[in-house]
């Protein structure tokens, strides 16, 4: 299994992980702001109207309104991510890393602007009156190629084929198995809770909620997603303004830092600005989905006559997503200063990294940095052979030990309560897992247990585990419902929607096993899985945007005839127009 993880993770450093996803990523923002007049900016405050209904047509065909099909697309976007990955992306980079989730964020506005209202256009509307929608839908239409002679190369239609598998595998990678595995292991830290009864419970109430479809998913998400932001809006303002002193300071730094290096500081062993960069661009997808082609699928339900509209209101999704519920978590980690403290904590063999020679964080930071970020330069050896263990203390003094990207002190090794002695073998830096004992020590942690960590210092104390644990549970177990309906829809396309009640029996099952098993794998799969809905979308998008400008102003021309008394519509189509022959 440490091969299948050690390749998956080689294999996302080619694809998700590689400069060339993160310039088509941020390159297709840029170029959709530019060309499209900076949509996120100039639409932001009608977006806010539309979503309040304010113009609502009842003829409008669809299943949900802007409202119910935002906070069904939150539920799948607000995640894990905005708890446990904002802590891993400044474990990784440092406080620069925040700054380029911040800006993937204000691009990702318009992508997620873009590839919603194209997607809308092109939905079905099932024999049963049902709306299915999402990139595989536009790719089918309007992407095959018509030779000279009339000849079609079906190049759409393989496309679709492609996303929607992908789509299908994301759907257990990103929105269900890490899911319940974060759930079931947050609630057995904090409450004591045995996995298999978490993912029993939770099991039997997803299969309640995804059997009636998306009306039923968007009334519950619709009640959801409000909730659940405003109990983690107010437990991190608790925290940040426990902290008053430190939030100029960390405010400060994120933006300091988002163009040099990020320096060594206590525990944290210094980042590259291209590490900083490929950490917070990558991690900022992984929140907010921009580009990545999920949202659509959420957003063609939406009841409107013009796509246009549920475009608008996409608009919203990343700056609430991200900007706003990331950046909270981003100021808990920073203003507490957890990101960079080492404490005693229980060590993940994943984490953990032996290196050939003795090394301290205070004399040798610069070249533990460079290792730590260029790994495939092999800066320092790993180290391969025994460690002698007497009375559960290492006695090599020729290996140095880093967990969690950081130099572990005070490490013990235990054999279920008694101190270990022993042998233990060592290949290529990773603990040989045959025999079976426990490390604990004093290091850096990273994901969940930071932010943890980070809430717990304020005036809520060991309470603030509660609100991080709870806030978990909703986050994740709102993906999982949001993300059963895009792999019904996916499935739908791909086979027809009589197969969907087999999909939905399979994405149950394999969430309940989940909640007990080790999900490492899966974590490394949805990184993979997650390019390669993203790589097609976003070139689909690209290729469809005469077709989006065209949209727009379609958008404006109808808003004028059916709403004359708006007096926002005629300004908003001029300064539209200013940029028509773009």
């Amino acid at each position: 299994m440490h091969k299948v993880n050690d390749f998956l993770i080689m294999l996302d450093g080619y694809i998700g992980g590689h400069i060339w996803f993160i310039l088509l990523l941020l390159g297709t923002g840029i170029f959709f702001s530019i060309y499209l007049g900076f949509p996120q900016v100039r639409y932001f405050r009608h977006a806010f109207k539309v979503l309040a209904g304010k113009y609502r047509d009842k003829k409008d065909v669809g299943d949900t309104s802007h409202f119910q099909a935002l906070a069904t697309v939150l539920s799948g976007t607000v995640g894990t991510g905005n708890i446990a990955r904002v802590a891993l992306a400044i474990h990784l980079g440092g406080p620069a890393s925040l700054f380029w989730m911040m800006v993937t964020a204000a691009l990702g506005m318009c992508t997620k602007f873009v590839e919603v209202s194209i997607s809308h256009k092109y939905r079905d509307i099932l024999p049963d009156g049902s709306v299915s929608g999402g990139p595989m839908y536009y790719m089918r239409k309007k992407l095959n190629i018509t030779t000279k002679s009339g000849k079609v190369i079906k190049t759409g239609v393989f496309l679709g084929g492609f996303f929607a598998i992908a789509t299908i595998l994301s759907t257990f990678g990103t929105g269900s198995l890490p899911q319940i595995n974060s759930i079931s292991n947050s609630m057995f830290t904090t409450f004591g809770l045995n996995h298999i009864i978490t993912g029993a419970i939770l099991a039997v109430l997803l299969a309640l909620i995804i059997i009636g479809g998306i009306k039923r998913i968007a009334a519950v998400t619709s009640i959801l997603t409000p909730f659940m932001a405003v109990l983690y809006f107010l437990g991190a303002a608790i925290v940040i303004f426990s902290n008053l002193g430190n939030i100029v300071p960390s405010f400060i730094s994120v933006f300091s830092e988002a163009f040099t290096p990020t320096a060594a500081s206590g525990g944290f062993l210094g980042a590259t600005l291209a590490f900083s960069i490929n950490r917070g661009v990558t991690r900022g997808l992984f929140s907010n989905e921009a580009g990545q082609g999920s949202a659509p699928i959420g957003f063609a339900s939406t009841r409107a006559k013009q796509p246009v509209s549920a475009g608008m209101v996409a608009i919203l999704a990343p700056f609430i997503d991200t900007i706003v519920i990331c950046m909270l978590t981003g100021l808990v980690v920073l203003s507490t200063g957890t990101w960079n403290d080492k404490v005693q904590n229980q060590f993940q063999v994943t984490d953990m990294q032996y290196i050939a020679g003795s090394y301290n964080d205070v004399d040798n930071a610069e070249i533990l940095g460079r290792h730590l970020t260029h790994p495939k330069d092999k800066v320092l050896p790993l180290y391969t052979g025994k460690l002698t263990i007497v009375e559960g203390v290492m006695q090599n003094s020729d290996v140095t030990l880093i967990n969690s990207r950081s130099v572990a002190e005070g490490v013990v090794y235990s054999s279920g309560k008694a101190p270990y002695n022993g042998e233990l073998t060592v290949n290529d830096g990773k603990l040989d897992r045959s025999v079976s004992v426990t490390v604990n020590g004093s290091s850096l942690v990273h994901s969940a247990p930071l932010t943890t960590l980070a809430f717990s210092k304020s005036v809520l104390g060991p309470f603030g585990k509660y609100i991080v644990s709870i806030g978990l549970l909703l986050f994740a177990f709102s993906t999982v419902i949001a993300w059963a309906y895009y792999g019904d829809r996916a499935v739908t396309y791909l086979i027809g929607t009589k197969y969907v009640p087999y999909y939905r029996v399979v994405y149950i099952v394999a969430f309940f096993l989940a909640s007990f098993t080790d999900t490492t794998i899966i974590w490394s799969l949805s990184y993979i899985t997650i390019a390669l809905m993203t790589v097609p979308n976003l070139i689909g998008i690209f290729l469809l945007r005469k077709d989006m400008k065209q949209n727009i102003r379609d958008y404006w021309a109808s808003f004028t005839s059916e709403f004359p008394d708006d007096k926002i519509s005629p300004k908003m189509i001029r300064r539209y127009k200013l940029g028509e022959k773009q």
